[in-house]
């Protein structure tokens, strides 16, 4: 499309252009102007002026404007509209097959044959067509002479079709049936002929008034003597001319978005850049150098490159997590520190990753035997050998981590001798379901730099930073408790740095990065042949909303750990040896006698009778001295002071409770220990005196 050929309206200019040949200049020539001519669309004001120069790089289908021609009003749709429409047949006849297969749906693009009739009767060499018959056109054929036909197909009175080639060049005059087959707005839009032809609603009568579609497009352009992209819709009441022939030496301002700049040669860094879009929103970084990333700033772009980097995070505790990407160059030294792990599925995983592994024991734990769970002692170590499939107690198959009991060698027995006892007694099995803590045992003090850990040890690690990284003016890394290194990555990164330091560099993520910038002839801030010696800041702090982005995007479907068989019914004394049955009764009894001198230490005058329906016990006998009063019974000294006499006791309560027989009754006189009946005697004896 030239300038021969006139203005033409923004939409119809659009319509018909070939996305293939963009980018197109455009000059505007007039139009209808809102606001000051500036149209604000989605946070983005657009300024179209009688003589701007538009260069449209982008066109992309919004919507679909919908005419109705009966009541001569439009509506808007979406693409995505999921209602359904049938074509309108042509009020105006057809003169021939030709002209009537030019116009409609049938060929490559075709949505679906269509159907019409012949006023007049016709005659196919010996086959005669009666006026009035309907006619399906189901697709053109050209013969071995070059002559066109179009296959038809006709049908019968009792239901029979016979198909039948009619030359396209055959007169009549030929009306289009209306066909119920239903078209999405998708299917019209995308085809060249039906997008041209009128619809009706599937679900409204026949009276219904026909629509017609317009596309509706989002272009995108830069506008010439601007360093903003714009975005306008093609339904803008604007004439355009298109002038890509005339201003085809015209230099435009060309915006790269970060993925863009990737891809520019090698050699066109060094350069400056001028950022003419922001990123929107800090979603990702919480570095310093983001907050200079601001509309209008200037760059020095160094270049670009595939860094590995590490991504690792402070370990879980009361203070808020951070997280880092730390590139592969970091200067810092670090000191591995020990794992701690909370179940035996915890430990096989870091097994599995890094082999050798011995832990110490840091709670204790009791032994299950119905589970196959070992007792396990603090401060005991164990190396862990492999992950071995055995026989539980109740025969059922349970996966277990097989380990070994580090024990210190006995020099009075013999060796060999103490190596086949440990054979047999010194491996046990873990199910892989228990619950219990270990800390991983480490004897290496040795400083190791980011790249030595990746070589030498499989992620994650745990370490602290003992020695800052010297290129950088604040190491944030130093000063952390700890360190959790979990995993390596590749990022494709941009270097760069601001004007004013222009050795100080930082790596731009492109993929973590939506921003857009522009390379500008600007000198760069050094002087020529004197490239600065560059020192990059090898530390970018990152959200907690990066940081499970990321993982998000790599997660792999990890098999959750096993859960605990679950426990037979059975009674305790069935299930328990009889060595096993003899201790738990000695620690019941223990346990019962330890409750019964807890409540007899606390008892008061106070206290009510806590054995239920006992009377107060008769009076003592006479003594020879009537005026001194009764022996009191001697008592052990309790927490409970009786320097005062108690004036006011309670009368005693009925309280329901079964009586217990302790161990402590077969034992009486062996120990300094009053009877329950003379402790419970004292306050009936302090009432009758």
């Amino acid at each position: 499309m030239e300038e021969d050929e006139g203005v033409l309206d923004l939409r119809q200019y659009i319509s018909s252009l070939d996305q293939s040949s963009l980018p197109r200049i455009l000059q505007v020539c007039s139009g209808v102007y809102f606001q000051g001519s500036i149209y604000e669309l989605s946070g983005s004001e657009v300024c179209l002026s009688t003589g701007d120069l538009v260069k449209v790089t982008g066109v992309e289908l919004l919507s679909v404007c919908c005419e109705d021609i009966g009541t001569n009003t439009t509506f808007e749709l979406p693409i995505e509209h999921s209602g359904l429409f049938k074509l309108v047949p042509e009020d105006l006849p057809y003169n021939t097959i030709e002209e009537m297969v030019g116009l409609q749906p049938v060929g490559v693009d075709a949505c679906g044959s269509f159907t019409f009739v012949n006023r007049n009767e016709m005659t196919i060499e010996n086959f005669t067509v009666s006026a009035g018959r309907e006619i399906t056109l189901l697709s053109v054929e050209i013969s071995a002479d070059g002559n066109r036909y179009a296959r038809c197909q006709l049908m019968g009175q009792q239901g029979v079709s016979a198909e039948v080639l009619i030359p396209v060049s055959c007169h009549g005059e030929f009306y289009e049936c209306e066909n119920e087959r239903g078209y999405s707005l998708q299917e019209i839009m995308l085809s060249d002929r039906l997008c041209k032809r009128r619809f009706r609603k599937t679900k409204s009568n026949k009276c219904g008034s026909p629509l017609i579609f317009t596309p509706i497009y989002q272009v995108q352009g830069i506008m010439h003597m601007r360093k903003n992209i714009v975005k306008f819709p093609s339904s803008l009441e604007v004439d355009v001319i298109d002038v890509t022939e005339q201003c085809k030496d015209l230099t435009f301002v060309t915006p790269l978005s970060m993925a863009e700049v990737v891809t520019q040669p090698k050699e066109a860094f060094p350069t400056m850049a001028e950022i003419l879009e922001e990123p929107e929103a800090n979603r990702f970084f919480c570095s310093s150098w983001f907050k200079e990333l601001q509309k209008g700033k200037h760059l020095v772009l160094h270049k670009w490159d595939n860094t590995t980097m590490v991504l690792a995070c402070t370990p879980r505790g009361r203070k808020a997590q951070q997280y880092f990407l730390i590139s592969c160059d970091y200067g810092g030294q670090m000191r591995r520190r020990p794992r701690e792990f909370s179940s035996v599925y915890d430990l096989y995983v870091a097994f599995s990753r890094s082999p050798g592994l011995r832990v110490s024991v840091t709670r204790h734990c009791e032994a299950v035997e119905e589970e196959g769970i070992p007792a396990l002692s603090v401060g005991e170590q164990l190396e862990v050998l492999k992950l071995a499939t055995v026989a539980g107690p109740g025969g059922e198959r349970m996966e277990s981590l097989t380990c070994r009991r580090i024990m210190e060698e006995d020099e009075d027995e013999d060796e060999d001798e103490e190596d086949e006892n440990q054979g047999e007694m010194t491996e046990i099995c873990l199910p892989l379901f228990t619950q219990a803590h270990f800390v991983e045992v480490l004897s290496d003090k040795k400083k190791y730099c980011l790249a030595e850990l990746g070589k030498n040890f499989s992620l994650p690690l745990e370490v602290k930073v003992v020695n800052r990284d010297r290129a950088m003016e604040k190491d944030p890394l130093v000063g952390l408790t700890a360190l959790v290194v979990e995993e390596a990555l590749k990022e494709t990164t941009v270097l760069a740095s601001l004007p004013g330091r222009p050795e100080q560099c930082f790596a731009l993520p492109i993929r973590w990065l939506q921003m857009s910038l522009c390379f500008t002839s600007d000198p760069l801030p050094w002087a020529d042949c004197q490239n600065p010696e560059l020192h990059l800041e090898g530390v970018t702090e990152v959200t907690d909303h990066f940081y499970h982005e990321y993982h998000m995007s790599t997660q792999t479907d990890m098999a959750p750990p096993p859960r605990p068989p679950k426990r037979k019914p059975s009674s305790p004394s069935s299930s328990k040896t009889p060595k096993t049955r003899a201790k738990s009764k000695a620690d019941t009894a223990n346990i019962k006698s330890t409750t019964l001198t807890k409540k007899l230490d606390s008892l008061s005058l106070s206290q009510t009778n806590p054995i239920e329906n006992r009377r107060a016990p008769p009076p003592p006998p006479p003594s020879e001295s009537a005026e001194e009063p009764p022996p009191l019974v001697p008592r052990k000294p309790t927490s409970v002071s009786c320097s005062k006499a108690n004036t006011y006791v309670q009368t005693p309560r009925k309280q329901k409770k079964k009586q217990r027989k302790t161990a402590r009754d077969s034992s009486d006189s062996d120990h300094d220990y009053e009877s329950v009946d003379e402790i419970l005697n004292v306050p009936d004896s302090i009432m009758f005196y």
